[in-house]
Parts: structure tokens; C-alpha cells; sequence
């Protein structure tokens, strides 16, 4: 055993002893053309390592130790681009393709800094850039994008498990995402119909390489957006060798592969399965999630003229209950668990995005072709006492499918003039059935219905954006425009109705400091959900004149970079103003309100005519890494509000008020990282029960659950959110493989935040409802703790090969 022990340490040692065998290679590229940059100098940040690309844009660099480097690409005539956090390891060869972008004048006569961050032409404000590894490490964010923006100014932190995304005060439903270009109709698990939120993020963080986030002024080329766009860019695969990756964490276990699948193609994809029910089931909860999801990105690149993508991604999602919950009454949270178990469905879903990509380059620009499908296949049902062998009481199933086409147009002109236009075409359909009772509450009664819907429809669009730089570069002008339009409706059928103009401003006040500014019109299209409500075989909703809901914003701001230590300071103030959103006929609210629970959004007869506001002002303070220190600082101060049915301003479901989030962390010797993030929100409204009618009997009986008085519309709060979370890594790089192991705490003082609590009925030894004494025809009531908050650890290891 001791001579053991000391092979495997003079093992170790050997394998640190060759710890200078790091390599990281990638071509320089003109992003105009795609054309390579022979010449051009590549470094590392901060040190003297460094080279030039070769006759055909190729650069190496070698002879580094494993760690993260940030490298800096420059040529004459081209602006700086900064690269940041390239992970380098003995076991495999860092890839940074670089593409750099034509300077209309020279830099040192124009003296405009290159920013280290994310700002457009076409966005000068509110769009940041993450890596790939400020997602892996962020603390709390379980390797999860939805819950790593929340960072970043504007975006709520919600006192749940959900990943529900609210930007602004903007509600779940309000936001796009895309992969490569390519959309996709949700990121996450468990995904709410007719909204986006859900527990878990589907998209496998070891696909990508960056994002970027917009929460507002929009690009033309992306539409039907509210509140943000996500474009994902995924890394394409190894081309010298195949390679993988292993993942066990708390939650699931993943397995990534990449490698080249001829000269000029490489593939990369993964398959994930949770056993989060089995953690759910040991600790007592009722519901039992299970997940699996499956992804992948072929890419080839033919010659330097054209580039083919083809990706796509898919979940099963299983949610069954745990009966083994509910049936003693000494257990824990009993009443809690029973009552959950009473309410609560078993829903299956799944759904699957593909797409297809083609770039192809020229003098002036590019061409780009897009081609994708999606569907989602959403299935919710119960038992009579969850019991399949009794007969059902709930039989819900939707589908909705997309097949869509993109071509877009990239010119670099003269004088510095870009220029962006194209068109898109969607087919559409959907269909949903309840083929057992649903219910509405109307004037006192409780009103059981049945339904079924389908519909198909055509969509179309056009866009064109087109920006110029003035005054040797220190002055930047944006104009945009889309229109959408369907056959749905004649009044959506025009495309003057849904006209989106947009125009952004930039101006350098010094080197460092700019001056921001952007207004647009933005229009989105309701859910299916509400476009197929159906009665009598009608489109109730598209009869009653339902319209895209429109949204007028304006964002202005300040921004100092000080790129010597990629930092970023910017100040943001933004007011959003909608109109022609969807009212609910039966609760007399905004469906802005709805969206943050699991089921299903928008089955009801609407009008176009709700109104609502946001409006605040954001804070950004961010240090990418710079000699191993890396932190962000947001604070947003938020205003959310929607008109009730009085026509007076009543707080929205998603009035925070006051957002901080504090983001940081240190590179340690030895290769240890930790890093923190502390959460604050301010406590959200929600609106109280009608207590009074949902114990009546025949109410009961039929909802089994209390029915919110809308009359009070979020007169309610709960008490503010606050969290602290850890995160430590330790990683070990080998000659042939790397290892990292790492722990996660979530709210690591167990904060303990009281939500609404949940109205329901007592109930005697048999599980029955007892009448109340004093109130004939009702059930005697009870309120049970809804607290959320525990102390989640985690421990995750992850192989490379």
C-alpha cells in the first residue's frame, strides 16, 4: 500500500511537472467577408506572450500553464477585440476564432476606445455579453443561464424554484431566445404554456460559448419581443480529435461529446437525465420531476465563403406526485402535502427544436438562409384521489408547431455604413382539448365547460436596420423597422397595424465615456393559448378584434470603460409603455399578471385593451477578470404597473421595486476559485383570497382550490427576498484528462421568505371536507404556510477527455 501511495503521488507530480504544455489556436477573420487576416497580433492580457497569424489568419500560442487567459486581437485598419476567459489545459487545445472589424478612420486620430463589453451599432445600451464560464461559476446558478442573468441589472431575483425570466417589470411571456440565429420557443424544463418560466434550464451550458442579452432597444432582425432577447452562440466541435465530457452533479448527469466528422465538418452533443426526483422523494416533497434533454450543432465550413449549421435540442419532461406523501397525520407539513397532492396534476411534455443555418460570404457582406421546426407536446391529468384506476377528473392536451424560414442580407458599405434587411415566413399550427371539466367563476356560480380548438395560420415579416458612424466615429446613428402580419385577423393581417420603427444614438463625450440612447415601438404576438380560445367552434378571441399587444419604450444612459481592466460602469434609466394587451373577461385583470406557476396561460375570452407601465433606472458596475478578481454590481430600481378594471394603476405580479445582486469571486493558486452572489429583491405583490366564495361547497367541490379576489388586485406583498450563495472549485490538470469538483450552497444562511399563504379546508380523519358550523353550505377554512427557503448544497464533478 505505501509503495502504492507513493506511485500515484510521484504520478501527480509528473503530471504537474508537465503543466506547460497549454496551447490555444484559432484564425483571425475580417468580419465583413469572412476573409482571413494574415499578420495580425494576438496576446495575452497582461503578459508578453503573444504572436502573429500566418499567411492564412491561423494563430498558436503555446508553452502555457492550465488556467484562464484573456487575449487582445489588433491590426492595422481593424478595431481591438478583446477575448476573455479562455480556459487552457494540458489535455486539450483552446480553440478562439477572432473575427475583427474594419475601423472607418484610425483609431488614435479618432481617440474612440474599443469597449471591452457588448455594445452594437444597433444597441449602444441594455445588451451584455456573458461567457460560457461566468455561467459555469456563478454561484447559486447550478450551471444554469436563467439563473445566471440574474446578475445583471433589470432582471428580477424570484423567491422560488422556478427560472422564470422578468426583465423590467416585463412578464414571462415577453421574451425570444435564439441559438446561432436559429429561435427556439423556450429554455427551460417544465415549461408554463403560454409563458416561459420553468424549474430547469434545458440548454446544456457546455455548448456554449457566449450570450448576449438584450433588455431592450431590439434589434430589427428580431422580433415578437417585450422585455429581452437571448442569442446563445454555440461552440462548434473539436475539429483535431474527438473529445467529451462527463458531468454528475446533485441534480443530473451529463454527457457531452465533440469531435470532427470529416476535413472541413465537426459535430458536437450531449444527452442529460435528472434524478431530481429521487432527491425530491428523500426530502419529502410532493412533486417528482423528471427530466431529459438532448442537444447538438453540426457544422461545416466548406471554404472560407461558406459556412453550414444544423442544430437542434428536445426534453421529456415527466411530473409525477408522491403518494407515498399525505397519508400520516404526525408527518411533516401534512396538510401542506395533502392539499398539494389534491391540487396538483401529473404532466408529461415534450418538444423539440431543429434548424438549419447557411452563411454565405462576399465582398460586401454575407447571405444568411434559415430554416427551423418546433413543436411542443403538453399533456396535464388527474385521478379521482390520483388513484388511475378511478376515472379522470382533468384530461388537458395541446400542441403547438412552427415551421419557420429567415433570410437575412449583411452589407459593410462605404463611409462606414452597415446595413441590414430581409424577411421571414412562419407556418403555424396549434391545437388543445380539455376533454373533461374546466371551470370558470362567474357572477357567484361556478361554471363547468369543455373544450377543443385547432387553428393553422401564415405569418410574414420584413426588416431593415442600417446604421453610420459621424464625426471620425464619435457619434453613432441606428435607424430600424419591421412589420409583421398574419392571416389570422384581419386586423393582424395588415402590417401598417404592427409597424416597429426603432432608432438608437451613441455619442463619445471622451475616449471613455458615452452618451446612449434608444426608442422603439415593439409589437408581440398573444399566446396560442389566447389566439385558439375557442366556443362553439369559434375563435372567440380573433371575433372579439384581439390585436398584437404593442409596447413603446425609450432607454437612456451613460457608459465608462476602462478597458486596461475590463471594467465597465454604466448608469440606464428606461420606460416602457403597453397597451393592446390581452384582459381577462372572466378575472377582470391584464393577463401580464399571470405566468408564474406551472400549467397553462391565456384558454379564455379576452379583450386587446389592458394598459401597463414600467419604468426605473439601472446601475452597472462589472469587472471581467482581470488578474484572477471578477465581480458585478446591479441595482435596478423598478416600476411595474397594469390597469385594473377600473382603469386605475394597480402594482403588476412583477413590481420588485428594488433589485441588487452582488456577483463576486478570485482565482486562487493551486487552480481553487470561489466566488459568492448576494440577492436582494423587494417583495412582490399578490393579490388575497376571496375566502368568502371559494369555501362554499359547490365552489369547493369543483376548483378545489381558493379563488382569488380580483376586486383586489395585488393589494399584497410579501416580504422582501434576500440570499446569499457560495461556490468553490478546485480543479487538477492532467496530460490526458481534467478534473473539477466543486460546491455549491444556495442560500447558505437559510433565509426563510413567507409567500402567500395557501388557502384550503379542513378535513376529518377520512380526508373530507368538515362543513362550517356557522356558515351553511360552506367548508371551514384554513391557511397553510407557503414559506420558501432552505439551505440547498451541492456537489458536482466534471470529467474532460
Amino acid at each position: 500500500m505505501k509503495n502504492f501511495s507513493a506511485a500515484l503521488l510521484l504520478l501527480l507530480l509528473s503530471s504537474f511537472a508537465l503543466a506547460q504544455n497549454g496551447i490555444i489556436k484559432g484564425k483571425i477573420t475580417n468580419l465583413k467577408n469572412n476573409e482571413a487576416i494574415p499578420f495580425a497580433t494576438v496576446i495575452i492580457q497582461g503578459d508578453t506572450k503573444g504572436t502573429t497569424s500566418d499567411i492564412d489568419g491561423n494563430y498558436e500560442i503555446t508553452g502555457l500553464e492550465p488556467g484562464l487567459y484573456n487575449l487582445e486581437a489588433s491590426f492595422i485598419g481593424f478595431k481591438t477585440q478583446r477575448v476573455f476567459e479562455i480556459q487552457v489545459s494540458n489535455a486539450r487545445v483552446a480553440t478562439a476564432d477572432i473575427q475583427l472589424e474594419e475601423a472607418a478612420v484610425e483609431l488614435e486620430v479618432a481617440e474612440v476606445a474599443t469597449s471591452s463589453f457588448a455594445n452594437k451599432e444597433e444597441a449602444p445600451l441594455s445588451v451584455r455579453k456573458i461567457g460560457i464560464n461566468e455561467v459555469k461559476r456563478n454561484p447559486g446558478g447550478n450551471r444554469d443561464i436563467s439563473r445566471a442573468i440574474r446578475s445583471l441589472p433589470g432582471v428580477a431575483s424570484i423567491p422560488s424554484f422556478r427560472n422564470d425570466i422578468i426583465i423590467r417589470g416585463g412578464a414571462a411571456n415577453e421574451n425570444r431566445f435564439f441559438i446561432d440565429g436559429i429561435e427556439i420557443p423556450n429554455i427551460n424544463h417544465f415549461a408554463t404554456q403560454g409563458a416561459s418560466g420553468g424549474p430547469v434550464g434545458l440548454i446544456n451550458v457546455d455548448f456554449i460559448q457566449d450570450v448576449e442579452f438584450y433588455s431592450g432597444a431590439f434589434p430589427a432582425t428580431r422580433g415578437n419581443a417585450l422585455s429581452s432577447v437571448f442569442d446563445f452562440g454555440f461552440k462548434e466541435g473539436r475539429t483535431d480529435r474527438w473529445a467529451g465530457n462527463l458531468v454528475v452533479g446533485t441534480s443530473d448527469v451529463g454527457l457531452t461529446l465533440e469531435g470532427p466528422t470529416g476535413d472541413k465538418s465537426s459535430i458536437i452533443m450531449s444527452a442529460r437525465r435528472s434524478y431530481l426526483q429521487l432527491l425530491f422523494e428523500q426530502i419529502g416533497l410532493p412533486f417528482l420531476p423528471t427530466y431529459n434533454d438532448f442537444q447538438f450543432k453540426w457544422t461545416a465550413k466548406p471554404d472560407d465563403k461558406n459556412r453550414i449549421t444544423v442544430l437542434g435540442l428536445g426534453a421529456i419532461d415527466q411530473f409525477s406526485l408522491n403518494l407515498n406523501l399525505g397519508q400520516d397525520p404526525t408527518e411533516e407539513d401534512f396538510e401542506r402535502n395533502r392539499y398539494l397532492l389534491d391540487v396538483l396534476s401529473i404532466d408529461t411534455q415534450w418538444n423539440y427544436a431543429i434548424g438549419a443555418k447557411w452563411d454565405r460570404f462576399d465582398e460586401k457582406g454575407r447571405w444568411t438562409f434559415v430554416l427551423s421546426r418546433n413543436m411542443l407536446n403538453n399533456r396535464s391529468f388527474k385521478h379521482v384521489d390520483n388513484d388511475e384506476s378511478l376515472p379522470l377528473v382533468r384530461d388537458y392536451i395541446s400542441q403547438e408547431i412552427e415551421n419557420k424560414f429567415r433570410l437575412e442580407r449583411r452589407l459593410f458599405l462605404k463611409n462606414s455604413v452597415k446595413l441590414t434587411y430581409g424577411l421571414n415566413y412562419e407556418y403555424a399550427k396549434f391545437n388543445n382539448r380539455s376533454d373533461f371539466q374546466e371551470f370558470s367563476f362567474e357572477n357567484g356560480n361556478v361554471v363547468p365547460f369543455n373544450f377543443y380548438s385547432e387553428f393553422d395560420m401564415h405569418k410574414f415579416g420584413a426588416f431593415a436596420q442600417s446604421s453610420k458612424r459621424f464625426l471620425a466615429e464619435r457619434l453613432v446613428l441606428s435607424l430600424g423597422v419591421r412589420m409583421d402580419a398574419n392571416e389570422y385577423s384581419s386586423e393582424m393581417l395588415n402590417p401598417l397595424n404592427q409597424f416597429s420603427p426603432r432608432f438608437s444614438a451613441s455619442y463619445a463625450l471622451t475616449p471613455r465615456l458615452s452618451a446612449n440612447f434608444n426608442t422603439g415601438i415593439y409589437y408581440q404576438l398573444p399566446a396560442y393559448t389566447v389566439l385558439g380560445y375557442t366556443e362553439n367552434g369559434r375563435l372567440v378571441n380573433r371575433d372579439k378584434g384581439l390585436k398584437y399587444i404593442r409596447n413603446k419604450q425609450l432607454v437612456a444612459g451613460l457608459q465608462y470603460d476602462y478597458p486596461e481592466r475590463n471594467t465597465v460602469i454604466s448608469v440606464e434609466g428606461f420606460f416602457k409603455d403597453y397597451d393592446q394587451y390581452p384582459f381577462s373577461v372572466d378575472k377582470g385583470i391584464s393577463l401580464a399578471n399571470l405566468g408564474a406557476d406551472f400549467g397553462v396561460i391565456g384558454n379564455e375570452e379576452v379583450r386587446s385593451i389592458s394598459e401597463g407601465r414600467a419604468y426605473g433606472a439601472e446601475l452597472l458596475l462589472q469587472q471581467k477578470l482581470y488578474k484572477g478578481w471578477f465581480g458585478i454590481l446591479a441595482y435596478t430600481f423598478v416600476r411595474s404597473e397594469f390597469k385594473d378594471a377600473t382603469g386605475a394603476y394597480r402594482p403588476s405580479s412583477w413590481d420588485s421595486q428594488h433589485i441588487v445582486s452582488l456577483t463576486g469571486g478570485k482565482k486562487l493558486k493551486r487552480n481553487w476559485e470561489v466566488g459568492f452572489r448576494f440577492q436582494f429583491s423587494g417583495g412582490l405583490p399578490f393579490t388575497p383570497y376571496d375566502v368568502e366564495s371559494s369555501l362554499r361547497a359547490d365552489v369547493w367541490d369543483v376548483a378545489r382550490r381558493g379563488l382569488l379576489d380580483y376586486s383586489r388586485l395585488n393589494e399584497e406583498r410579501i416580504n422582501a427576498f434576500h440570499q446569499l450563495d457560495i461556490r468553490v472549485d478546485k480543479k487538477w490538470f492532467f496530460d490526458k484528462w481534467n478534473l473539477n469538483v466543486f460546491l455549491d450552497i444556495q442560500n447558505i444562511y437559510n433565509q426563510v421568505t413567507p409567500l402567500q399563504p395557501i388557502l384550503t379546508v379542513q378535513t376529518d380523519e377520512n380526508g373530507l371536507p368538515i362543513q362550517d358550523p356557522n356558515t351553511p353550505g360552506s367548508y371551514a377554512g384554513q391557511l397553510l404556510d407557503a414559506s420558501n427557503g432552505n439551505v440547498l448544497p451541492a456537489i458536482g464533478i466534471i470529467i474532460e477527455l
